[in-house]
């Protein structure tokens, strides 16, 4: 199998993926946050006291203003993410008021018949179906890359896959009438720039109109069977899996059909967009070679055993895998640094645009420390790489994912 760049070329608009950085797995989080983890903590708790992380459970405060959080790779190993360990990806602050009575939502730009639609006329109007739907912050596994990149310090939990119920996007552009030349979605949310500056938005993202068009495009307004968590964009987001999580609009109010690549906050270089070529680290690239983000590159995460466990010389691993918007035909865990490969098995996807479930049964010949690995080949034949292809946003890390453990008596 090949680490081909044509593929990563097909991941970026007018043209990602990354891969892995030798960080012993056991005690992880201490080697990447080093002493900011007491503090961390310290900090989520007193969030969590005031309410900030009400609803959530066990995830790290990676941000308070905007809040951001990550859920502990161990902690995500529901075939289906339940709502209190969904992350949370914030660029503003949310808004005061997230009830769903009285809540619309515009289409317009070019379309025929533009329109204005509570959530009541969403689900009077349209078919409501119910989707796994995979969500994954472009900056997933940033905390990796060296030199470092700015911004939130993600790890491993920027990723989760619940059930949305909702509209199809494609239903909604259809009544509305998308005229000959629109080419872009422009998506516009209710949360407040961080200034207070009312006329500034903190993200506003759009997609091209054939993605908006796929069966798998949901404006959703319900959870797992709930109501959105205020933090996850109540009462209505759109959910765009596959794609950068940023372009999975929260708190949504608008959405404009554009005959232009939308232009709207964070679609500018360098924000969730990679360079046009590979660079070295620590380069520093005109914004002018930059190219937009489509679709995120495959990955797989180890959920069970967690870092650092103590397990038999027998013991079961298990996790997760992705692929944009392929999907994974072949996943396989090595417990001797990759000198050799076990196939793992396999589930399909429950649905177009979810995560597939794997497990394996792994044994190791003595007593003694171990790391297990995880690697991932798509429909395409394309495997998970060893090493980060370094961009200086730090996006796209879809390198191995490796858990520590103690095997056996120590």
């Amino acid at each position: 199998m090949e680490h081909r760049d044509d593929d990563f070329e097909a991941r970026v608009e007018d043209g990602g993926r990354r891969g892995f950085l030798g960080v012993s797995a056991l005690g992880l989080a201490g080697g990447i946050l080093g002493v900011g983890i007491p503090l961390q903590m310290t900090f989520t708790r007193a969030l969590a006291q005031a309410g900030a992380l009400e609803g959530k459970d066990g995830l790290e405060l990676l941000n308070d203003r905007p809040v951001n959080a990550q859920t502990p790779a161990h902690l995500l190993d529901d075939a289906i993410t339940p709502n209190n360990r969904h992350f949370i990806r914030n660029n503003g602050l949310v808004p005061t008021d997230t009830a769903a009575e009285g809540w619309t939502l515009a289409v317009d730009g070019l379309v025929d018949t533009p329109m204005e639609m509570t959530i009541d006329d969403l689900r009077g109007n349209f078919e409501v179906v119910t989707m796994a739907l995979l969500l994954e912050c472009g900056g997933n596994g940033r905390a990796f890359f060296d030199p470092p990149a700015s911004g939130n310090q993600w790890t491993y939990g920027a990723v989760a896959c619940s059930e949305w119920t909702g509209v199809r996007l494609r239903d909604v552009l259809e009544a509305a009438g998308v005229q000959d030349g629109a080419i872009y979605t422009g998506h516009h949310g209710a949360d407040q720039h961080l200034s207070g500056d009312p006329d500034l938005e903190p993200l506003s993202r759009g997609i091209p109109i054939e993605k908006a068009r796929t069966d798998n495009v949901l404006i959703a307004f319900e959870m797992n069977g709930e109501p959105l968590h205020p933090m996850n964009g109540a009462p209505l987001r759109l959910v765009v899996p596959g794609w950068p999580g940023s372009c999975s609009q929260k708190w949504l109010t608008r959405i404009e059909v554009l005959d232009h690549v939308h232009d709207g906050t964070k679609m500018e270089a360098p924000s969730y967009q990679v360079p046009a070529y590979p660079v070295a680290p620590g380069t520093d690239v005109p914004l002018e070679d930059f190219r937009i983000i489509k679709e995120m590159p495959l990955k797989s995460l180890i959920t069970h055993p967690q870092d650092g466990a103590d397990v038999g010389t027998e013991f079961e691993v298990r996790g997760h895998a992705w692929a944009g918007d392929r999907t994974i035909a072949r996943m396989e865990v090595s417990t001797d640094y990759g000198e050799s490969w076990q196939e793992a098995e396999l589930d399909d996807p429950v649905n177009d645009g979810a995560w597939q479930n794997w497990r394996a049964t792994a044994s190791v010949p003595q007593p003694g420390y171990y790391e297990v690995w995880a690697r991932a080949t798509d429909s395409e034949g394309v495997m998970q790489p060893h090493a980060i292809r370094w961009n200086p946003k730090g996006y796209l890390n879809n390198s191995f994912h490796k858990v520590a453990v103690q095997a056996g008596e120590r």
